[in-house]
């Protein structure tokens, strides 16, 4: 007998699953919990709010559920009879951490759907898809028992671990395949419009994965640590983000970012949905199996700390772009672009000097999802500047004779694979580089000050160019700007010039030096550098004046071009065409 779930559509139009456990031998007192989050997104999400209806019994006899905990029940059981509990699950959360349902399409992690059986989470665990609407079609990793062609049927996983690694998608939607390095790989997408470049997407996609297959495990016959692989991508009028899983990812695109029948360009939304795809790809190795050691087992009841997303989220985030420019599908300016657009931007961001990327990885659990208007000058992205320290560090590699590329295998060798800690980051360095790197780990990684992104890009034939501020950027200032609604600002940066003039968030701009002001750029041509202007706010209902000085610098976060040298030295040659390929 094994741990089993059904999970049917119970109300389409109410974004209803019903779900239904069966246990085989329960405890007297048997435990039953949801998770309070998903691995790989850093929040405690409370998943158990969407549950109603919970029901349980034993031979068609009720058994009364005692609510423990926001998110854990106790069945009180009669013998060791089968218990069955059954609940209705709301799903209306169009992200990919949670579940969605309507009359086009279902969606859904474990996490949200399936309770934990406690002190049986080692058990192989069953899950069969129940009533679908007439014509829908099933998606997902899980290795299936028995289903049909259209993917209806009866799934099973290890352990309660792999149930919930991997997503379900449901419905209506295009299905392409490809083999990478002799591994099937399956494309889902959902959502995608009449003109949607299928074959282009399939093969753009296989040469992110037989380039990152590669670049793990190299050899004449690189293996990838999985028999089977499944994206699962649902676009939508708006929308951005993945979730990584063992054997699939969850991918959120806008619909435009597809490629289009007989428009041959790479534009900069299909850019981004590639670097999406190549970036989860890559969490595969590094997050999902190359882990913290902090992850070793999963606790679903409450926080999982780490201090090391800046590595497995922030060299993931530099390995996404930069394997797209390798395998050709950017080119060298494009990629320069993307990544001078992180520089630029953690460049902006005040809380770069309050706060560590080591800091940042800890406190992802209350700061990093929950932003507000004080965001940018409290906190860093672990990702953005995660993935800058690992500019650095291949580039300091690179000029020491070897590079990060080295360093990933070697902790992948090194650990077969499995958990690290900052110590074996920190040895694989010196193991590859054949120096200590305590330096930089304690500066870039635990320290506040500035990396030696310029000279390090100088030294690899990569030049820096600082670009002309917008007048936001000059004041330190965040706006949002709408026809109806004029100018908002929505951050004020610290140590600014609008900070100082008393600018605050929410603020709505009415009129500066007696004129009315419907975009912020216009007010260029009012203001005087080094003077100061009279600006109309309006907070709270109330109409207020400041004086705002324009700076005569570039204020917070002046833009950054980078560009290849065209005729670079010898040796700043060589280094970039190993780093970015030729």
């Amino acid at each position: 007998m094994t741990i089993s779930y059904r999970v049917d559509v119970a109300d389409a139009h109410a974004h209803l699953f019903r779900v239904t456990l069966r246990v085989p031998r329960p405890a007297a007192e048997q435990r039953l919990s949801l998770p309070v989050w998903i691995p790989g997104s850093y929040l405690v999400r409370e998943f158990a709010r969407h549950l109603s209806d919970l029901r349980a019994e034993q031979a068609g006899r009720p058994v009364a559920l005692e609510q423990l905990d926001k998110a854990t029940w106790l069945a009180r059981c009669a013998g060791r009879g089968e218990l069955t509990v059954s609940a209705l699950v709301y799903a209306f959360d169009t992200s990919v951490r949670c579940a969605f349902l309507d009359a086009q399409r279902g969606f859904f992690n474990g996490t949200g759907l399936c309770l934990r059986v406690e002190g049986r989470e080692a058990e192989a665990q069953r899950l069969q898809i129940g009533t679908l609407p007439r014509g829908w079609q099933v998606a997902t990793a899980m290795r299936a028992l028995k289903a049909d062609a259209q993917g209806r049927g009866v799934y099973e996983a290890a352990d309660y671990d792999e149930l919930v690694d991997h997503p379900f998608e449901l419905g209506r939607f295009w299905r392409g395949e490809f083999e990478a390095h002799g591994v099937p790989h399956e494309l889902i997408v959902s959502g995608a419009l009449p003109d949607f470049d299928g074959p282009r997407l399939l093969a753009d996609a296989r040469r992110i994965c037989e380039a990152q297959i590669s670049f793990w495990h190299g050899g004449r016959k690189p293996k990838a640590p999985f028999s089977r692989y499944v994206f699962l991508l649902n676009t939508a009028e708006d929308g951005h983000g993945g979730l990584e899983h063992r054997a699939s990812t969850a991918l959120l695109s806008a619909r435009r970012n597809l490629p289009q029948l007989g428009r041959g360009e790479t534009s900069d939304g299909y850019a981004d949905l590639l670097g999406l795809i190549s970036h989860e790809y890559f969490h595969t190795w590094n997050v999902k199996r190359l882990r913290p050691a902090e992850f070793a087992r999963y606790d679903y009841t409450q926080e999982n700390y780490t201090r090391l997303l800046w590595f497995f989220e922030g060299f993931t985030s530099y390995y996404d772009d930069l394997v797209l420019r390798r395998c050709g599908l950017i080119d060298t300016p494009r990629y320069l672009k993307l990544l001078a657009r992180t520089v630029s931007g953690v460049a902006a961001t005040p809380g770069r000097e309050v706060q560590s990327v080591a800091e940042a990885s800890f406190d992802a659990w209350v700061k990093y999802y929950r932003s507000d208007e004080n965001t940018p000058n409290a906190t860093i992205s672990y990702y953005a500047k995660g993935a800058l320290v690992a500019l650095a560090l291949d580039l300091t590699l690179r000029r020491d004779g070897s590079s990060l590329d080295a360093v990933m295998r070697a902790l992948w060798d090194a650990s077969g694979g499995g958990t690290i800690g900052e110590a074996d980051i920190a040895a694989a360095l010196q193991r590859c580089g054949g120096r200590s790197y305590a330096k930089e780990l304690a500066e870039w990684v635990h320290g506040r000050a500035e990396l030696p992104l310029k000279g390090l890009l100088h030294g690899a034939g990569i030049e820096w160019q600082a670009q002309p501020a917008t007048l936001a950027q000059r004041l330190g200032l965040r706006v949002a700007e709408s026809a109806l609604t004029g100018v908002k600002a929505t951050h004020v940066l610290r140590g600014g010039a609008a900070e100082a003039a008393g600018i605050a968030a929410g603020d709505e701009l009415l009129a500066v030096a007696g004129w009315r002001v419907r975009r912020l750029d216009d007010a260029l041509r009012l203001m005087t550098p080094g003077q100061g202007s009279e600006w109309l706010l309006a907070r709270d209902q109330r109409v207020r004046a400041v004086d705002v000085v324009l700076p005569r610098d570039a204020g917070i976060g002046a833009p950054v071009l980078l560009t290849a040298d065209a005729k670079p030295a010898a040796a700043a040659q060589a280094l970039r065409e190993a780093w970015l390929g030729r």
